[in-house]
């Protein structure tokens, strides 16, 4: 499998080749190959959350003028969490270009969804680099194609996180909020620990092999334990 496949796949021709393969460089490949797993693609991935989150959002508030904040809020959400980049890098089969370290590869990491969706989020960033906004939205939105839609018609599942936040606001208890609680292991194979709050309340708590992992299981863990009280 070559680079030039993964492009056909994002239909983007990178002038800087070394972008997409920085892209799809997982810190464990990285620690491998370098020594340091701060030659992965964390900085890009950095980079292409906030570009993506910027044109969903100027595709969301163009396209559907009916909807309010909240609404476009909740949308936005479900398309730009874990989950659906996972699905849409695997669905696209862009996560069989990750380049992954040996161990990493032999426990199942391709097809881990914090892994494929960092990798996605740092293609974004890539591309945005190479090409700027306009080339950055078209991959999004190549991408998000069949996610964006699913999402506007209520296909789509509902992430931990967004639904933990609208069963706090619907009862009047505010926004929930994150904390990083503990970074154990060696940088390529963190595990990080995250509770969810509201107010001075610690609601749940979760682990995962990236933050947005555990944040996702903290909040998991939070409508768990708010089901068992009802």
């Amino acid at each position: 499998m070559t680079n030039r496949s993964a492009e056909e796949i994002l239909q983007y021709r990178f002038s800087d080749a070394d972008l997409l393969k920085k892209a799809l460089t997982h810190s464990s490949y990285a620690n491998e190959i370098t020594g340091d797993p701060d030659n992965g693609n964390e900085r890009l991935e950095f980079l292409g959350d906030a570009i993506l989150d910027a044109v969903i959002s100027v595709y969301l508030f163009g396209k559907y003028e009916s909807k309010e904040e909240g609404d476009l809020t909740r949308l936005r959400a479900l398309i730009v969490c874990e989950k659906s980049l996972s699905s849409a890098g695997k669905a696209t089969g862009i996560n069989e270009y990750i380049l992954l370290g040996r161990g990493e590869e032999l426990g199942g990491g391709r097809q881990r969804s914090s892994i494929v969706a960092d990798a996605v989020e740092a293609i974004i960033g890539a591309v945005y680099l190479d090409g700027g906004m306009d080339a950055a939205q078209k991959v999004v939105l190549g991408l998000l194609r069949e996610t964006i839609p699913a999402a506007v018609d209520g296909l789509l599942f509902m992430d931990h996180k967004t639904e933990l936040q609208e069963w706090l606001q619907h009862r009047g208890r505010g926004e929930p909020y994150y904390r990083i609680l503990a970074e154990e292991g060696p940088d390529h194979a963190k595990i990080f620990t995250a509770s969810v709050n509201a107010g001075r309340d610690r609601l749940g708590v979760g682990s995962g092999r990236s933050k947005k992992e555990a944040e996702q299981e903290a909040a998991r863990d939070a409508l768990e334990q708010i089901e068992t009280e009802r």
